[in-house]
């Protein structure tokens, strides 16, 4: 099988990696790639231009490939597994009309509204005078969303009002996330713990993967901005097997079913960020990719042979596919560069890469790496995302940190109590 992945980051080195152990695949082209994917077996990194998808079907096409696996959400919300289907090319992600899940806020929260999928309560605002009134109406706390893709970063928490108007102001006056700001959503505020739960899906057949937790917040103990993750781990305890099934029985399967219901049905990895108080659950948000940095830890503990439950993701046969999970733990610890999430130098040399990856069960996967003149340079704000496997939670965090010491940037910065829930309990 010849494989082609698009994107370039920390998520699709753990694709590309995970992909690569097939013993189905003999070749993955992945446009751009990075640093960590050209040294993978059976990779090679290509030069495409995502903004032309005809192309990127031109060279699929061209080049015999037998699956598309696409990472970004942005290429999926542009499209692409239109151009590919419209072309009978196999490819493994929703369409344009389906990853609105993800691309509009305003549109997932109407679809869950319309199908009883619980979720917080909200409100759809078109402009600032209506979001403002909101808030004044409701007070703090309160969240404050952009509608559209703004990188993981469109969401503002606010604990007070004072917030909450600031939030709005930077979206919908300042265009900080451009196009994706003009219109915004206001949800309730929820209490709990958040857990993020993946799962394949053919459009019909949905199977959950081993849940994981996200740290969003830049500093330990869950301070400061929010980022597009510093770490994370897997299985989160918060997200017991009761939870889970129950999980995929009101949330995953229903907004699956209602995407058939729609006209739009919905293929390729669901990604469903869940908010859990005891024995509720209520929809956080929806992604239409697999999640960065959930990937690095979700699929090195995945046992089944990933292309082949890719390939029957897009070929309608998942029924047919048996998935199956490792019992040990996953923790990936985010190395991000000085200033992240804000502002950063890049291009500062990376050492002791071969030294952390010595290590068996620990994998260093590059998130905004470059080679200039045979050195890895910084190329991006989170940097690498060092990833360790072992019996349990505590052990695989140990021998992540382990790998973490040996490697060296200037001016990097990483959180230390990656996991801290999970050990807390």
């Amino acid at each position: 099988m010849r494989i082609l992945l698009i994107g370039g980051g920390g998520r699709e080195h753990a694709l590309a990696w995970k992909l690569a152990q097939s013993e189905q695949v003999t070749e993955i082209f992945v446009a751009p790639g990075n640093p960590g994917i050209a040294e993978l077996p059976k990779c090679a990194c290509v030069t495409l231009d995502l903004n032309d998808l005809d192309k990127v079907a031109d060279y699929a096409e061209a080049n015999s490939i037998d699956l598309t696996v696409v990472g970004p959400e942005a290429t999926l919300v542009a499209g692409i597994a239109d151009v590919f289907k419209g072309r009978g090319l196999p490819v493994f992600g929703p369409s344009k009309a389906a990853a609105q899940l993800e691309g509009s806020k305003a549109f997932s929260k109407n679809l869950m509204a319309k199908y009883a999928i619980p979720t917080a309560f909200f409100k759809i605002c078109e402009d600032i005078e209506t979001a403002k009134a909101y808030v004044e109406e409701k007070g703090a706390p309160i969240v404050v969303k952009a509608d559209g893709l703004a990188a993981g970063k469109g969401v503002v928490v606010a604990m007070t009002k004072a917030e909450a108007l600031a939030a709005i102001d930077d979206m919908m006056a300042d265009h900080k996330f451009g196009n994706a700001g003009a219109r915004v959503v206001l949800e309730e505020f929820m209490e709990g713990e958040e857990a993020s739960l993946l799962a394949f899906t053919d459009g019909k057949t949905v199977v959950p993967m081993i849940a994981a937790q996200d740290h969003k917040r830049v500093y330990d103990g869950d301070e400061g901005p929010n980022t597009g993750g510093m770490g994370t781990y897997a299985p989160a305890p918060v997200m017991t097997d009761v939870l889970r099934l129950k999980a995929t029985e009101t949330i995953l399967k229903p907004v699956v079913e209602a995407m058939a219901a729609e006209g739009t049905p919905y293929q390729g990895c669901l990604y469903a960020g869940l908010m859990i108080k005891g024995d509720s659950i209520k929809v956080v948000e929806f992604n239409c990719r697999f999640g960065d940095p959930e990937t690095q830890v979700i699929l090195p503990l995945l046992e089944g042979d990933l292309a082949e439950i890719m390939l029957a993701c897009a070929t309608g046969t998942l029924a047919d596919v048996n998935v199956s999970w490792s019992n040990k733990a996953a923790v990936c610890v985010v190395m991000a560069s000085g200033g992240y999430p804000v502002s950063y130098e890049n291009g500062k040399e990376i050492t002791g890469l071969d030294a952390a990856a010595a290590d068996k069960d620990t994998v260093v996967f590059h998130a905004g790496t470059k080679a200039v003149d045979g050195k890895v340079v910084t190329a991006g704000g989170r940097v690498l995302g060092v990833t360790a496997c072992d019996e349990n939670i505590r052990a695989a965090r140990d021998r992540a940190y382990a790998a973490v010491e040996k490697i060296h940037f200037d001016d990097n910065f990483y959180r230390k109590d990656i996991a801290w829930r999970a050990l807390k309990r």
